[in-house]
C-alpha cells in the first residue's frame, strides 16, 4: 500500500470512527446524570453500541494499514483479539477494556455506573488515536 493510500485509509477510518463516537457522546447527554450513576440505561446502552461499533471501525482501518484485507461478514470478538495478539499487545488490552466496559457491561448488561462508561469511552479514544491522520 503507497503512503498516499494509507493515508485516504487513515482518513476514512478515523473520521468515520470519530463520528462515531460523537454521536454516542450526544446520546450518552440524554441519559442524564446524577452522581456516579446516568439516569436512563437506554440512552447508556444505545452509546456503548454506537462507541463500540466506533472502535470496531477504528480497527478495521488499523488492520488494513497492517496489510491485512478487510474479512467479509461479521466478525467475532476473537478475531479482534487474536490479531491484536499478533500486532500490539497494548491495543489488544485497550480493546479488551472497551469489549467489557461498552460491549458488555454497557451495550449487553446495561450498567448505569458512569466511571465504567467513561474509562470505556477513554479507551476508545485511545485505540482510536492509532489511526489518527
Amino acid at each position: 500500500m503507497s503512503i498516499q493510500e494509507q493515508q485516504e485509509v487513515k482518513e476514512k477510518y478515523y473520521h468515520e470512527a470519530i463520528r462515531y463516537m460523537d454521536n454516542a457522546k450526544e446520546t450518552l447527554k440524554k441519559a442524564g446524570k446524577k452522581d456516579n450513576f446516568y439516569k436512563d440505561v437506554k440512552y447508556v446502552k444505545t452509546a456503548c453500541g454506537t462507541a463500540y461499533s466506533g472502535v470496531l471501525l477504528a480497527l478495521d482501518g488499523y488492520f488494513l494499514l497492517k496489510g491485512f484485507e478487510k474479512k467479509k461478514g461479521r466478525k467475532s470478538v476473537d478475531f479482534y483479539q487474536g490479531l491484536l495478539t499478533k500486532l500490539d499487545k497494548k491495543l489488544l488490552n485497550s480493546f479488551n477494556a472497551t469489549y467489557e466496559s461498552l460491549h458488555l457491561a454497557g451495550y449487553y448488561d446495561g450498567t448505569n455506573f458512569a466511571p465504567i462508561i467513561v474509562a470505556g469511552f477513554d479507551e476508545a479514544y485511545e485505540i482510536i488515536k492509532k489511526i489518527k491522520p
